[in-house]
């Protein structure tokens, strides 16, 4: 076990031996660094003031990320490599061409927004040569500017590019950074706190396991874009936090032929590249998943084992029929580990739908063989009412099993927000149909998100479509039943008329898009711009 957390500021080694375990980077940098050029703006993950660059390894190449300080936890940096504004510039005053790019097109005028910008560019200027617009539009969705408008940091992002990549010390000295990265990691799990409060970082799935029997009472912290505000708002002392971010089978993502495999940990950056190989659909509803910075830290298990009920991802992963894989420790009972514990049977009533695995491993604090129950549930089952999900003493989620699309499914995704990037759904809908040799619907999904305390699917619109031909008919009978499944709230973002009546036109959008593509429904985004053209 090590008692430290050790990362790089630049090019100096950081070593530190007691924290807080929910300090935030932007407090340490500006109140104990004083590296005040990186701003506070929101403390949510908004605004995009506190933007710095964080670089981590993945397997041989090192990948920078921008990321928000301000809710970002202090030891979740162990193993990383970060930069912020104050390191562009070079030794002799001159200025990183990311920040001359923005002093040649006039893209600053308060200037408090700047350092975000420019930072949210560095990580695009590592690691993508000739980003499109749209590339640049996306990259900057998470950072606002108040003053100065876009257009001109756009143009700073295109001119950025024409300076020598080889010849920025940065890019050069990415192989240096890797040796000292790879130099710092290990198999321990970290343990460190400030004397009250305690922080623990399992490098594998057995240690996990383990923390997690060990501390029934903890909080997993995965990207921490909503638990960070359980601090930074709600004002929250978390003991202890156990965080999985070092955990790389965690990060995996596999295709298994009929699905694709994602580690808990994998972000929406990633994800959302293997997603979009199953529907462009897909891809549309992750461009628009927060900002850059929310979705380089954000993971597909934090997002589903939060349980929000206006979360973006369960309502489409419920739509493909997708399936978690939730873990635990268990105690030794049996020398076999194939052996499910005693007194469970596989045919458990309690257990149905479930499969289950066990294996044996080894703690790396060398504690004795670890056995790992494994079961499968499918998503829609997991959760069952506000905050509250369908998880054992001891459980966590990782993996989530994706089907893909049959050739001839039809599935669409549609998110209604009041901004279009960088906003939080009124509601969300997901569906899924299949239709037999006479154009009836045989199988159907409707999940929505916004509509209930969790996200869940429809059933009584679901039975008016099954057995009818996929028509204006039915989708009106669907849309009525939708008052059977859902009693919507109204609050800040939506009245629970108003998401009655989007939930139904969402529907209609659905069969317009796939009886009538020439028709077009989207004024915005990837799929408005596909057709288009």
């Amino acid at each position: 076990m090590r008692e430290t957390v050790r990362f790089l500021l630049g090019d100096e080694p950081v070593e530190i031996a007691s924290c807080d375990p929910t300090r935030t980077v932007l407090d340490w940098l500006r109140l104990d660094r004083r590296r005040t050029g990186t701003k506070e703006g929101c403390a949510e993950g908004d605004c995009g003031a506190c933007t710095i660059v964080v670089g981590r390894l993945d397997g041989d190449r090192l990948r920078y990320e921008a990321i928000n300080a301000c809710i970002r936890f202090l030891p979740t940096l162990d193993g990383c490599h970060v930069l912020t504004v104050e390191h562009l510039k070079d030794a002799d005053g001159a200025l990183h061409p990311v920040q001359q790019a923005m002093v040649d097109c006039h893209g600053s005028q308060c200037g408090f927004c700047t350092p975000g910008f420019v930072m949210s560019l560095l990580a695009l200027w590592l690691n993508e040569r000739s980003p499109s617009v749209q590339r640049i539009e996306d990259a900057l969705a998470g950072n606002l500017c108040r003053c100065t408008g876009y257009e001109p940091i756009i143009a700073a992002a295109q001119r950025m590019d024409s300076a020598e990549r080889e010849q920025d010390r940065f890019v050069a000295g990415m192989g240096a950074v890797i040796a000292r990265l790879k130099a710092l990691a290990d198999d321990e799990t970290i343990s460190i706190g400030d004397g009250e409060r305690h922080f623990y970082a399992p490098a594998n799935v057995a240690a996990l396991a383990e923390l997690v029997s060990a501390h029934p009472q903890a909080t997993l912290v995965a990207g921490a874009t909503d638990v960070g505000l359980w601090v930074t708002k709600g004002m929250r002392r978390l003991d202890p936090v156990i965080y999985l971010g070092r955990i790389d089978e965690l990060r995996a993502i596999s295709d298994e032929g009929d699905h694709l495999r994602f580690g808990a940990m994998a972000n929406q950056v990633t994800v959302r590249e293997a997603l979009a190989t199953i529907s462009p659909q897909l891809d549309e509803m992750l461009r628009r998943f927060g900002g850059e910075q929310v979705r380089n830290a954000g993971t597909i298990g934090g997002n589903i084992a939060n349980g929000s009920p206006i979360g973006d991802l369960p309502p489409a992963l419920i739509a493909l029929g997708a399936t978690l894989v939730l873990a635990r420790r268990l105690p030794i009972l049996s020398p076999h580990p194939e052996e499910p514990r005693s007194g469970v049977s596989k045919d458990d009533p309690e257990r149905a739908g479930a499969s289950f695995e066990t294996r044996s491993a080894i703690a790396p604090q060398d504690e004795g063989p670890v056995r790992i129950e494994r079961r499968q549930l499918p998503l829609e089952a997991f959760f069952l009412d506000y905050r509250k999900q369908d998880k054992r003493p001891g459980e966590f989620v990782e993996a989530v099993l994706v089907p893909k699309l049959p050739a001839d499914a039809l599935f669409h995704i549609s998110k209604i927000s009041k901004r279009f990037d960088e906003d939080i759904s009124a509601v969300c809908g997901a569906f899924y149909l299949e239709l037999d040799d006479t154009g009836r619907t045989s199988t159907a999904r409707l999940a929505y998100g916004g509509m209930a305390g969790i996200p869940r699917r429809a059933k009584a619109a679901e039975a008016a479509l099954l057995d009818r031909s996929w028509d204006e008919a039915a989708v009106a009978a669907a849309i009525a039943a939708l008052a059977q499944d859902f009693t919507p709230l109204t609050d800040m973002r939506a009245s629970a008329a108003y998401r009655l009546k989007v939930a139904g036109n969402l529907l209609r959008r659905f069969l317009i898009e796939t009886t009538a593509p020439e028709t077009s429904t989207r004024v915005a985004g990837l799929l408005a711009e596909a057709a288009n053209g």
